[in-house]
């Protein structure tokens, strides 16, 4: 029964802090736009920082993991290799990134579970009449593993098509709707230049973002032809083949490299591959196996630079870092609004206070406690900060929502930032409320009455 009487008496002081605030509607929205401004600025940068997060998890998917990448640049040699080669006079040459790179690779460092060679060139495909112009991409098939490219139907190529260089292909999802919109591709035959390729594998169309293509050099899978590295190199083009005048042109730009004086010199290197794809066994043995590869590429290569070691992952990790500080430092920006719609919330309410204050005097004279007097008064901030909180949820997701419309950047708002706002708003309501409930019930009922 005490019980009942008890919440009985409390929710009666809710119900006049309610009819109090209906009473001032006006000025309790004005009192709530503090909180609702500052709950909508946490929860849009709070999205903001979940879509980056997002985000770096989506390439780092797409990169693989553990992935090391080996991808060719432009021939150089550092001035003491320089200074070497014009004392000896010696004559360097490198054959650039090859296929034998990559299978030194995987048989010399045992920190290495898997690798694939990659070859890019640009072709039309062309099936009843019909050309489209498609990435057609060498690779072994670690490749899919790698890089987590999942297949919707079909299989990748086994050993014996890969060895062999087999005219078999695996097609991306633009190249399905493309030429096989109404048919199952698989056992298909498409033209890519004057090859024949039967289709054995579709992927799965895979979303990814520019900044992943841009910054770690990956793309999507959609527009893409995959055939053995043999096929690519068999039937279709192996640059690592010069004419001899070729060759004696190259050779040419390397001694003449050798005998620079400069800092780093720079010549035409010739690639078999585009680039080299490894993956360790182990993420704490991604640098030392990196600096491994960098090295033994270099002796393979007459320790010349004509190629570049990067691991994404790293990297991406690295990003991840940077975004997190990014993140608490606008999260703390966000939170001061916070702070100050409670300090708002604090003054409005100091100020009814006194507004109101034969209202307390009666309220004491006729019985009611200084208990009651702080819950009516902190019921009334709670609910004005509370529903400032509900509303700023409501802005705060309109807004991360533009944010990812207009500005094109990723958000996501999350489960947990939408409790932690509504969290706030009532804590605030309740830190900032005390001070003026606790001034109300402290009021003499008869000075308040003669007031």
């Amino acid at each position: 029964m005490k019980l009942i009487y008890l919440f009985t008496r409390y929710f009666h002081n809710v119900i006049i802090a309610v009819e109090a605030i209906l009473a001032n509607k006006l000025k309790s929205m004005l009192t709530a736009l503090g909180i609702m401004f500052g709950v909508a600025a946490v929860i849009s940068m709070l999205a903001i920082g979940k879509g980056a997060q997002q985000e770096v998890l989506e390439q780092i998917k797409l990169v693989g993991v553990n992935n090391i990448i080996v991808t060719p640049t432009e021939m150089s040699i550092s001035s003491s290799e320089n200074a070497q080669s014009s004392v000896g006079n010696v004559k360097r040459f490198s054959p650039g990134l090859t296929l034998l790179d990559a299978e030194s690779i995987k048989e010399s460092i045992p920190t290495v579970s898997k690798v694939s060679p990659v070859i890019s060139l640009n072709y039309h495909a062309v099936l009843k009449g019909r050309s489209y112009p498609v990435s057609l991409e060498g690779v072994s098939a670690t490749y899919f593993e790698l890089l987590n490219v999942t297949l919707t139907d079909g299989t990748v190529f086994n050993a014996e098509q890969s060895a062999g260089g087999f005219p078999v292909c695996v097609i991306g999802d633009n190249i399905r709707n493309r030429f096989f919109s109404t048919q199952d591709p698989i056992g298909k035959y498409i033209k890519c230049g004057d090859t024949w390729l039967k289709v054995i594998g579709l992927i799965e169309k895979r979303d990814f973002t520019a900044s992943a293509s841009d910054e770690m050099g990956i793309s999507s899978t959609d527009n893409k032809i995959f055939v053995p590295v043999k096929t690519m190199l068999l039937r279709f083009k192996d640059r690592a083949r010069l004419d001899p005048e070729k060759m004696e042109s190259v050779v040419r730009g390397g001694a003449s490299a050798s005998s620079e004086s400069t800092e780093t010199t720079s010549t035409t290197s010739v690639n078999q591959l585009d680039k080299i794809i490894v993956q360790v066994v182990e993420t704490e043995m991604l640098s030392a196996t990196a600096d491994i590869v960098k090295r033994m590429l270099l002796r393979r290569h007459s320790d010349i630079f004509d190629f570049e070691v990067t691991v994404p992952e790293l990297l991406l990790k690295q990003q991840q870092k940077t975004n997190d500080i990014f993140n608490i430092v606008l999260g703390a920006i966000a939170s001061i609004s916070l702070i100050v719609g409670g300090i708002g919330i604090m003054n409005i309410m100091l100020a009814s206070v006194w507004e109101r204050i034969r209202e307390i005097g009666t309220r004491q004279a006729i019985g009611a406690s200084k208990k009651d007097i702080v819950v009516q008064f902190l019921a009334e901030s709670t609910l004005i900060s509370v529903t400032g909180g509900m509303i700023g949820i409501i802005l705060g997701i309109i807004l991360a929502q533009l944010i990812n419309v207009m500005a094109d950047i990723q958000t996501v708002v999350s489960l947990f930032s939408v409790l932690v706002a509504f969290g706030v708003s009532a804590s605030v309501g309740i830190v900032f409320g005390y001070i003026p409930a606790k001034r109300a019930a402290d009021q003499d009922p008869v000075e308040s009455l003669r007031h």
